[in-house]
């Protein structure tokens, strides 16, 4: 499976996250794909030097392309490019809206010429629209989706903690390139998709929405605890470590309630007998529970709650996850020596993956420029 699409060219250009992330999946499932840079690289190159002098941006979202430096101002590159794609079986770009068609690859203009090409535009805002002209960065589309209004504290709103959006843009990017590569062997006929971070995230945003728009109920910024279901959140023990814990159906309520809590009456008191009860009296049924827990460390807290077959979890920081038992692991090899990521999230076969390193600026430039001067003359001779 590590193989499944070798021989699928890719041609990418890319910057920051959410192509990135894209081209990288279907690099670590043995697509060639060949990164177009700026001369000076793709930015990402420089949004931190943590990993060994390196971006841990571009380390992880890099391995196993192409680095080719073009400048597509200059029309000799332009050309290369348009080589590049005449051969290749996907294009993704993601460059600032516009951009792309005023040099001449425009998706139209591409799937004219080359009817079996994949092309898959990614934008902030989509190709509509009164914002379809802006840049947008992560935070921004957080902001713009509500994503930042029901993420945070009473206190305030929130960034969530990861590039959110960018990673959404890719996934989705990610899957319809996989749908249309299926429709172009059923078919012969490519494909053009538009992937923007504000759909993949407003997509992820239903749920309050629908909420809000068919009820009277209004999603709160909750910090660690579930906005819509309770009790479900995280709680303070005896140790000073936080426990999370969910409820999510009457069974386990009662069995909380019995098993945990030891007050089996509260199983049907009023304010508490279901969901939507617990959720306008939280501040009441808190004071109860945060006192039980108090009682116990977070072994015992996190004992009793798997004797009740509740769900339960601890509340880590970053140095926690990196010594995690259930984090897997695999070296990756870059211009600065061998890193240890974390692994795809996909196993197959029960395979270990072994993936591709991640390549210096420009360091297939000279090989594939050869290729191309190479193809074309094939062309000249065959004419």
């Amino acid at each position: 499976m590590r193989n499944s699409l070798e021989g699928i060219t890719v041609i990418a250009v890319e910057q920051a996250v959410a192509a990135p992330y894209a081209s990288c999946r279907l690099a670590d499932a043995g697509a060639r794909v060949i990164k177009v840079e700026r001369p000076e690289g793709d930015f990402a190159r420089n949004y931190d030097k943590l990993v060994r002098g390196q971006s841990a941006y571009f380390v992880w979202l890099n391995r196993g392309k192409e680095s080719v430096c073009l400048d597509l101002r200059l029309e000799a590159d332009r050309a290369v490019l348009e080589s590049l794609i005449a051969l290749a079986d996907v294009f993704i770009q993601n460059l600032k809206p516009g951009s792309i068609a005023k040099l001449g690859f425009g998706a139209t203009d591409l799937r004219r010429r080359f009817p079996r090409l994949i092309t898959c535009d990614i934008s902030g805002f989509g190709e509509g629209g009164p914002f379809s002209h802006l840049k947008a960065y992560d935070l921004i589309v957080q902001a713009e989706t509500g994503l930042c209004a029901i993420t945070g504290t009473q206190q305030g709103p929130a960034r969530v903690g990861v590039s959110v959006c960018d990673i959404s843009a890719g996934m989705t990017a990610h899957s319809a390139i996989l749908q249309a590569l299926f429709h172009r062997e059923r078919t012969g006929e490519g494909t053009s998709i538009q992937v923007s971070l504000f759909d993949a995230v407003a997509d992820w945003m239903n749920v309050p929405v629908l909420q809000h728009d068919y009820s009277s109920y209004r999603t709160v910024r909750a910090g660690v605890n579930h906005p819509s279901l309770a009790p479900y959140g995280a709680y303070r023990c005896a140790d000073g470590k936080d426990v999370i814990f969910s409820v999510q159906n009457d069974r386990e309520w009662v069995n909380f309630c019995s098993k945990y809590l030891r007050q089996p009456e509260l199983t049907r008191a009023p304010g508490f007998a279901d969901n939507m009860e617990r959720l306008g009296n939280r501040a009441r049924l808190n004071v109860i529970i945060e006192r039980r827990f108090s009682e116990l460390s977070s072994d015992e807290a996190m004992e009793e709650l798997e004797a009740a077959g509740l769900a339960y979890g601890r509340l880590n920081e970053v140095a926690d996850i990196s010594k995690h038992p259930h984090i897997r692991r695999v070296e990756v090899g870059t211009p600065e020596g061998t890193v240890e990521t974390i692994a795809p999230p996909a196993i197959f076969n029960s395979e270990r993956p072994s993936l591709r390193p991640v390549p210096a600026l420009g360091a297939h430039t000279d090989t594939v420029r050869e290729e191309v001067l190479a193809r074309l003359r094939e062309v000249a001779t065959s004419t």
